[in-house]
């Protein structure tokens, strides 16, 4: 496949691609993004610790901490560094709990989430200038139900939570 790079920003950029698939001419606008990692991170009281965040245009949304990969950074260095960023936890140890594509379609960003555990209130938030968020704390079972009731709809929430939940046999 053929790319033209048409823009190129802080955290993503768009190209087109144009190639032949399976004999057939194709043209493919893609976001080009580095990657991201999510923590389902727990209190010392097994609450989960969430950001409400402002996102353009949606206003303020409850979700996950979460943050992009660094150029040619580890994504579970980028789970360390971002939660200590956005709530001031430091966690003993990062999980593994699932990877995934938020819009496979258009966009090469892939979310690795994580389970945070072992965490100890280190500092105060470090945010981006651009950044505008506070730290609130659910527990487990409320926010599957706001999951379910649909007042959560942030994807790598969703994710984590439910793949985290499938994995724990939770309800």
């Amino acid at each position: 496949m053929k790319k033209k790079k048409i823009y190129e920003g802080k955290i993503l950029g768009l190209s087109v691609y144009d190639g032949i698939i399976e004999g057939r001419k194709v043209k493919r606008e893609m976001i080009e993004h580095r990657g991201a990692a999510a923590m389902l991170a727990f209190d010392e009281n097994g609450k989960i610790i969430l950001v409400k965040q402002h996102r353009f245009p949606h206003g303020y949304v409850l979700e996950i901490p979460a943050g992009t990969l660094e150029k040619k950074e580890d994504p579970i260095e980028c789970a360390f560094r971002e939660l200590e960023e956005e709530t001031g936890y430091r966690a003993k140890k990062m999980t593994w709990l699932i990877s995934f594509y938020p819009s496979i379609g258009y966009n090469s960003e892939i979310i690795h989430c994580y389970v945070a555990s072992g965490l100890k209130k280190i500092a105060d938030l470090k945010l981006d200038a651009d950044e505008i968020l506070s730290v609130e704390k659910i527990e487990l079972r409320k926010l599957i139900k706001m999951i379910k009731d649909g007042k959560i709809q942030d994807s790598k929430t969703i994710c984590a939570v439910m793949t985290y939940v499938s994995k724990k046999k939770i309800t």
